[in-house]
């Protein structure tokens, strides 16, 4: 098969190279996808878990690539609940050759269907956004209504599924971002817009929760927002600060298939909109993966036309 593969953690995504791999096989409750489209997080570049194995050991060179899009095409032995020729969508394991590539060895449950109606592009979109954004709103920051919620980055693929369920679920919505990110923060459902280059972040006031996917100095001010028994969530590590009366909470997002079919729900009833960047294809991916200029909003990598 044709996968996207890496093998120096210095040189980044310009180190990627298209090239032929072995077909994957299905371990113990495995299946193996025929991948249609795929999602891609820069920085899984700077993750352990790309260049080693849960033991550590070198596992180079790898297929990179964690959100996918699909049809079943083999079951491992003792798998259930899914079947051949199914179409599906879900978050694969960090320490395995991922989803960059033509097929994937994943473990079912870490699937959900994926309905007829959905694109694969729009379905390879979803799972670390999507389920980040839910994990950190309602399993970790606990969000209630009438809440107040900030939200670094809402312009991007997981701030704006952030600002869309936190609205959904009758929070009052502040999205950050850049000047130019003003208006796609709105159109996702913000309530407010704070330009982190020119306007003062301390001037939004105290919050109940802050959604953080910038870290550093904008993490440390942050905490110094949060209300009394309020939470600073975020997924770039341990906040520098805590809250002086909250929770600091930092969290990696884990795979749900009940979450995916809650969020694919919401998607084909047009209550959620995906963020999607740019579309190339497999053997166009590595150039799509080195952009020239920003893109707002995931890459997907289409295996399948």
């Amino acid at each position: 098969m044709k996968a996207i593969v890496v093998t120096d953690e210095a040189a980044g995504t310009a180190g990627m190279t298209l090239m032929e791999r072995p077909d994957p096989e299905p371990a113990l409750n495995d299946v193996v996808v025929q991948v249609h489209a795929s999602g891609f997080v820069p920085t899984e570049l700077a993750w352990p878990s790309t260049w080693t194995d849960r033991l550590g050991r070198d596992r180079t060179p790898s297929i990179p690539g964690h959100e996918l899009a699909g049809v079943v095409s083999a079951l491992g032995y003792g798998t259930t609940g899914l079947s051949v020729g199914q179409r599906v969508f879900g978050l694969t394991d960090w320490t395995r050759d991922g989803t960059l590539a033509e097929y994937v060895a994943v473990e079912a449950r870490n699937l959900a269907p994926l309905p007829g109606d959905v694109d694969f592009a729009v379905g390879a979109s979803l799972p670390i956004s999507g389920l980040t954004a839910w994990q950190g709103l309602f399993e970790h920051g606990r969000l209630r209504t009438g809440q107040s919620v900030l939200v670094h980055g809402a312009a991007g693929a997981v701030g704006s599924m952030v600002t869309q369920l936190a609205r959904e679920f009758g929070a009052y919505v502040i999205g950050t971002g850049r000047a130019a990110d003003r208006q796609t923060a709105l159109d996702f459902g913000a309530h407010e817009f704070v330009d982190l280059g020119s306007e003062a972040l301390e001037d939004v006031g105290g919050v109940d929760l802050v959604f953080d996917v910038i870290g550093g100095d904008i993490g440390k001010r942050s905490a110094g927002l949060i209300r009394a028994g309020g939470t600073l969530v975020s997924v770039v590590g341990p906040s520098e600060a805590r809250p002086a009366d909250g929770l600091a909470i930092d969290f990696v997002v884990m795979p749900d298939r009940a979450q995916l079919d809650e969020i694919v729900q919401r998607v084909r009833g047009g209550r959620l909109r995906t963020n999607i960047g740019n579309v190339a294809d497999l053997d166009d991916a590595v150039a799509a993966l080195n952009p020239t200029k920003r893109v707002t909003g995931k890459t997907i990598i289409r295996a399948r036309s």
